[in-house]
């Protein structure tokens, strides 16, 4: 019978073994000696239709371009020089940076852009060689790999740059990922880091995109580290304060997910976690990610607004958390019924009216959220990490959690019940201005009546006046597997 010691040494070399069959695979790549098994590479015979962003979908092409599509990518194009001018004449501070961003980033200028709004270039030059070193120790010690490995192998399957199993893109991610949980070992790797690399890596090379990535964890502008570190700090800050807004502007909406149990961490994790990918069609999430970049994280709240905003009565009529929750979720990803230009416009209308509020900015950031260790500097894991064992308890910080979310929701009740009643818990007509493309969305307010009555809170877009939870449930989620699965 094997003592304490000789079985955690035949458990630490199995891990190790493990990790290096890992490595050994993403190193061979599309290598033909390297085995996949067939569940992972899938065909995607169904698909008949890639757009412009690399993503298939199970249709076909028209058969020609319309006149609206053609003076689009004119359009484009005269952009495109535009930007050219501009990322060459580089000020970050210049007004007219911020309208063209609001317009959209040209697709193809995105690589430079995005590198200039986080610094991209001026980090590598300053940080030659770390990059290889934390993924050449990532190699030997990453605790990470097993989980990392699972992530990368069903991340943008459904687009050309990842579908094949061990495609440069998917090892780019395998390895910019290891090597992070390197560089920043208190952080280590959470779920919502995959999503989050595989976007930049659809825009850079392999070592620009850890670079961007450390930018938006690290910097106080975005502080992305609160969102994935233990005990998700950031994101406890952020469904606060959208409680907040909710309560003051959308109150009848608010009390309607009360009444059916739909907090906002069941529907708004990818919007915090991931900007909004995989939530909204990926065209737009993209317009949502370039104003990220310029104008922080602040965007995120807004923009959850917006959506919430642009679709309230239809989530009034619906009457129950599982119908709420799959119009969030899967609905509006498929079809978010407004053009990407209406809804980035409306967007900017809800930001400058926040400001006015006084409602823009969550309250200030605890330090818990931002690292509290050196960055790059190499610290080796424990046994139990190692090993890769699983904890059978959550921690005191994961506990804390769970009694945070319940907290919230027992808040948010009392302060439902001190507001108007729910059938007159809201006023002002709400007009909204649809494009003549919007048919769907046309169709269904063409016999919706816009007028509600009773609240005294008003909140105004230009012409428009707009209105701008069950913890239980989550008690027995695993969190940093699961949560990002939602």
């Amino acid at each position: 019978m094997m003592t304490i010691d000789e079985e955690q040494q035949a458990l630490l070399k199995r891990a190790a073994e493990e990790r290096e069959l890992i490595f050994n695979r993403y190193s061979l790549g599309l290598d033909p000696s390297n085995q996949v098994d067939p569940w992972e590479n899938p065909t995607y015979e169904i698909y008949h239709i890639t757009d412009k962003y690399g993503f298939m979908h199970d249709s076909r092409l028209p058969d020609i371009r319309d006149a609206h599509e053609v003076q689009k990518t004119k359009i484009e194009l005269e952009r495109d020089k535009k930007w050219v001018k501009m990322i060459d004449k580089w000020n970050p501070h210049h007004e007219k940076l911020r309208k063209r961003v609001f317009k959209g980033i040209p697709d193809r200028m995105r690589w430079p852009a995005w590198k200039k709004l986080l610094n991209v270039e001026e980090t590598m030059s300053a940080n030659t060689g770390v990059y290889a070193k934390m993924l050449e120790l990532s190699r030997k010690y990453s605790t990470e790999v097993r989980q990392i490995d699972s992530d990368v192998n069903r991340q943008f399957r459904d687009n050309l740059a990842f579908r094949e199993r061990y495609s440069v893109k998917q090892v780019s991610l395998f390895n910019v990922l290891n090597a992070y949980s390197i560089y920043n070992p208190e952080l280590g790797y959470c779920q919502g880091m995959a999503c989050v690399a595989g976007v930049l890596l659809l825009y850079m090379q392999e070592e620009e995109a850890f670079w961007a990535l450390n930018a938006l964890i690290v910097n106080e502008k975005y502080a992305m580290h609160g969102l994935f570190i233990e005990g998700f700090p950031k994101l406890t800050r952020f469904l606060e304060h959208h409680d907040r807004i909710m309560l003051k502007i959308m109150p009848k909406l608010h009390k309607h997910f009360m009444k059916h149990n739909v907090d906002a961490i069941l529907y708004s994790i990818k919007w915090f976690f991931v900007v909004f990918v995989e939530r909204i069609p990926f065209s737009l999430s993209l317009r949502v990610w370039d104003i990220f970049l310029l104008e922080g994280d602040r965007v995120i709240t807004a923009m959850a607004i917006t959506i919430l905003y642009l679709h309230k009565n239809e989530l009034l009529r619906l009457k129950d958390m599982d119908s709420i929750l799959e119009y969030l979720q899967v609905k509006l990803h498929k079809n978010f019924g407004y053009n990407d230009d209406f809804a980035i416009e409306a967007l900017e209308r809800v930001m400058k009216k926040l400001k006015e509020h006084k409602l823009d900015v969550p309250p200030p950031a605890k330090v818990t959220e931002f690292p509290t260790k050196p960055l790059g500097q190499f610290v080796e894991a424990d046994i139990e990490k190692k090993i890769g064992r699983r904890r059978s308890e959550y921690t005191d910080t994961e506990k804390q959690v769970i009694n945070d979310v319940i907290l919230r929701q027992e808040q948010n009740a009392m302060e439902v019940q001190s507001t108007v009643s729910y059938e007159t818990s809201e006023c002002a007509t709400v007009t909204l201005t649809v494009p003549e493309d919007n048919h769907s969305i046309r169709s269904s307010l063409a016999g919706t009546s816009m007028a509600s009555h009773g609240s005294s809170e008003t909140f105004s877009l230009e012409d428009n006046n707009i209105h701008l939870k069950t913890a239980n449930a989550l008690q027995n989620t695993p969190q940093r597997e699961i949560l990002m699965g939602t």
